[in-house]
């Protein structure tokens, strides 16, 4: 990736809003106001872009993208030319300190992400922490979100909700993370890829219970598609349809108030603590997780690992 070097943004008079510049004389581009923009693009439908997007699109000086194949044709589809340069997981570490360069010289910067709010499951707040630790003006454009779109979808309550990511590939390690998840008091919103999407939901009809939960996938497209169901019935009904096509993101309601794990479920919770942590660690993370007494919780900790209890 080459040097990223672009002309100054400075001067903004103080009464200027932020993100913008004062009015430029005709034929001239207008520049945003030096600083770090945080834009959120559409996940599907290219309408949901806001018109502060757009703007700032069309007026900072680099707009850092994940693929700029993907946002090209979002800039080409609303007729902005802007100069993209790649920031992603791969190249983040190489990246960034070249993004911080640009800032220092007091120029602009839109990021973005392929789809939806920067910084969600992407390297972004490596980015925005050491532009804030700088001292650099950071600025949120706020706008789609496959998250928040799927919990409003969903039916599920949504005053108290986690957004998980996306669980680990491997099922051990899968289990281990849903185990950690099944006492919070709360609605899950996860991402998963197709292939996987039958085995995760079998591990979390085990592992959280008998929960309400929906599958939400293409949000804002034209198959856009959200099936409702407990998580035993979408196991079943995925693994006789197939998986589904197109971006997911499952969305699990939260145990109920007056429901603690019965013993076959702090079994489960605790084979998969077991099977990654020590027995001390294993005890600690399923008491927190699952809001059982910590007595009961080592006693059957013991059992399972088939350790001699010690002498009281």
């Amino acid at each position: 990736m080459g040097s990223i070097a672009g002309k100054s943004g400075r001067g903004e008079p103080s009464d200027c809003p932020r993100g913008s510049k004062p009015q430029a004389a005709a034929g001239e581009r207008r520049l945003a106001a030096p600083g770090l923009y945080l834009v959120a693009t559409p996940i599907g439908n290219l309408g949901d872009i806001t018109l502060r997007a757009l703007e700032l699109l069309r007026s900072v000086e680099i707009v850092a993208c994940e693929d700029t194949r993907v946002t090209g044709k979002l800039l080409a589809a609303h007729g902005i030319s802007a100069r993209m340069v790649p920031y992603h997981e791969h190249n983040a570490a190489r990246a960034r300190p070249q993004l911080i360069a640009a800032l220092a010289r007091g120029g602009s910067i839109a990021l973005v992400s392929d789809a939806g709010s920067p910084l969600v499951s992407d390297p972004g707040h490596k980015l925005v922490r050491e532009a804030v630790a700088l001292g650099f003006p950071v600025s949120a454009a706020p706008g789609p979100s496959a998250v928040l779109a799927a919990l409003q979808l969903s039916g599920l309550p949504s005053e108290r909700f986690l957004f998980a990511g996306f669980l680990p590939a491997k099922t051990a390690a899968r289990r281990k993370a849903l185990a950690e998840l099944a006492g919070i008091a709360a609605t899950l919103v996860l991402f998963e890829t197709a292939p996987r999407l039958v085995a995760s939901l079998a591990d979390m009809a085990e592992l959280l219970g008998a929960r309400q939960a929906a599958v939400a996938r293409e949000l804002t497209k034209l198959y856009e598609e959200v099936r409702r169901a407990p998580l035993a019935e979408l196991v079943l009904h995925y693994r006789e349809a197939g998986p589904p096509k197109g971006e997911l993101v499952v969305v699990v309601g939260p145990p109920a108030a007056e429901a603690l794990p019965d013993e076959a479920m702090l079994d489960r919770m605790l084979a998969a603590a077991l099977s990654e942590a020590s027995l001390r660690d294993a005890v600690e993370r399923v008491t927190a997780a699952s809001g059982l007494p910590r007595r009961r919780v080592y006693a059957r900790a013991l059992a399972l690992a088939k350790v001699p209890r010690p002498p009281a």
